[in-house]
């Protein structure tokens, strides 16, 4: 197995990540945007894991993904759109970054030196997901159509290669892109 450990350390790459840019937006595809938040939503799943690896905590934590996922259903409502699409949505997408996490555990177990030492507050990825969260939502109250109409597929498969591409996605985040979105058609 090739090493998976993070190629910058874990609070810069928090740093980054909350700073990005949606990377160069295709302006053709109407789903760019949101495959593009969905990416950068997983990419908090590194200083997350390297948190819960330093201080002790669980993968999975039921308490915040039922604050999520009321978060998430209640935008949705606000916005119009159906709460239980997107509750669906963002389950798949907590389970990808959980996912991701697990296996960033099982390496840091076979790789003891690989393990970070230290990982940025767990608040300061939690802010940055919250806001992609939000971003999320409105991306998807956006491109309700889309979403629900025949291109979607094909759109969504298209922003998911440009994305993996922009954002240099290594395989494993590109699989965990798949997971997260596989309810957006």
């Amino acid at each position: 197995m090739e090493s998976v450990k993070p190629a910058i350390p874990v609070l810069a790459a928090l740093l980054l990540i909350a700073g990005a840019p949606a990377a160069h937006a295709d302006d053709d595809n109407p789903l760019h945007l949101l495959v593009d938040t969905a990416a950068q939503r997983l990419q908090t799943a590194d200083p997350v894991a390297a948190y819960k690896w330093v201080n002790g905590g669980s993968i999975e934590d039921p308490a915040r993904v039922a604050q999520v996922l009321d978060t998430v259903g209640a935008d949705a409502s606000n916005r119009g759109i159906d709460p239980a699409y997107v509750r669906e949505a963002f389950e798949n997408q907590i389970h990808a970054t959980e996912g991701v996490q697990y296996i960033l555990f099982g390496h840091w177990k076979f790789v003891p030196a690989a393990a970070p030492a230290s990982a940025p507050d767990l608040a300061e990825s939690r802010t940055a997901i919250d806001g992609f969260n939000k971003s999320m939502v409105a991306e998807m109250a956006a491109q309700w159509g889309v979403l629900h109409g025949p291109t979607c597929p094909a759109a969504l498969d298209a922003a998911k290669r440009t994305v993996a591409a922009e954002r240099g996605l290594d395989p494993l985040k590109v699989d965990a892109l798949a997971v997260a979105t596989a309810s957006y058609c």
